[in-house]
């Protein structure tokens, strides 16, 4: 049995072991293939009965050109890079991973909150600069300090990663509005289900955990930034494309929108061209809320079962119902 990883580096940088998923086959791993070259991942794919991909797509005209494919594997949990639909149709299962980030992520978004709570980045560079050795006074400050306690934060998307921001956020004393199309009761110990709209006019802080859908696609717009409460803060480690940047981007320099934090745009890499690069009082981080160590390993563990659920006939934490 073939397995190919089409764009292992991010995974794997070294830290790792592909150890386990070699014992399962012939496995062939690439540090990177181009997400614009189908002829590359077509020719890299080649007659492998099983790949594996992170963000390197697998669109229709490639699963027919690599007939010997039986299995897609994601080392993510998101999944819009294969047609999923058109897989099913051939009889091919789509395996996902699907909580492997929740600590990680949810950490990161109170990470990213607090920086532009507190532009800890900022002032550790002023004072390494020499600037409190000179001033004359016990300390100093760039940036309005913010405290988080009897604010409010508003989550859209309350599931796994949701809900754990919100705990973090709640012992912070924020108070925690949610906004999901599946409330739960382990929902409702952290926060308060409402809709959209009282979310968005409520929040202090708003914060996105949600999955790309059609649905929210260019959730965070124009439309929606005026329903929201004058100085908002933005926090988006979920998609990019969650966001209409341009929008976005306005809304920093009119001062609508009084920061935003964010780890994810539309393109990713960002392109030079992204109005956020510009904006004010933009945080932009290269999606890295998912990256520690101990994340990266359940992606693996996960990976390496999914395969062997494959292998055994029996495939597991499939996406499109195969």
């Amino acid at each position: 049995m073939k397995i190919v990883v089409l764009d292992g580096y991010t995974e794997n940088p070294g830290d790792l072991s592909w150890k386990e998923l070699g014992a399962l086959g012939e496995l062939t791993v690439y540090d990177r293939t181009s997400l614009t070259d189908e002829q590359e991942i077509i020719g890299r794919i080649g007659d492998a009965e099983i790949v594996i991909t992170n963000k390197t797509p697998i669109c229709k005209s490639t699963i027919d050109a690599c007939s010997n494919l039986k299995f897609i594997a994601l080392l993510a949990t998101g999944y819009n890079v294969v047609d999923v639909a058109y897989a099913k149709e051939k009889g091919i299962p789509v395996s996902n991973v699907p909580a492997y980030g929740t600590a990680s992520v949810s950490q990161y978004a109170i990470a990213l909150l607090l920086e532009v709570c507190h532009h800890i980045g900022h002032h550790s560079d002023a004072v390494m600069e020499g600037r409190w050795e000179a001033c004359e006074d016990f300390c100093f400050w760039d940036y309005p300090l913010i405290e988080l306690e009897k604010k409010t934060i508003g989550i859209i998307g309350f599931g796994r990663i949701g809900q754990a921001t919100g705990g973090i956020a709640k012992a912070l004393g924020m108070k925690v509005l949610a906004f999901d199309v599946y409330p739960n009761d382990t929902g409702r110990a952290i926060g308060e289900y409402v809709d959209l709209d009282t979310l968005l006019a409520s929040s202090d802080v708003i914060a996105l955990h949600c999955n790309l859908t059609e649905e929210n696609t260019n959730i965070i717009n124009e439309r929606s930034i005026a329903k929201m409460k004058d100085s908002v803060i933005i926090i988006n480690n979920a998609r990019g494309q969650l966001i209409v940047e341009q929008d976005l981007a306005d809304a920093l320099n009119q001062g609508k929108v009084a920061a935003a934090a964010l780890d994810v745009v539309s393109t990713e890499p960002i392109k030079a061209d992204n109005p956020l690069l510009k904006a004010k009082n933009c945080l932009i981080t290269p999606h890295i809320s998912w990256a520690p160590v101990e994340s990266r390993q359940r992606i693996m563990d996960c990976s390496v079962e999914n395969v062997k659920a494959f292998l055994n006939g029996a495939p597991i934490n499939v996406v499109n119902k195969v």
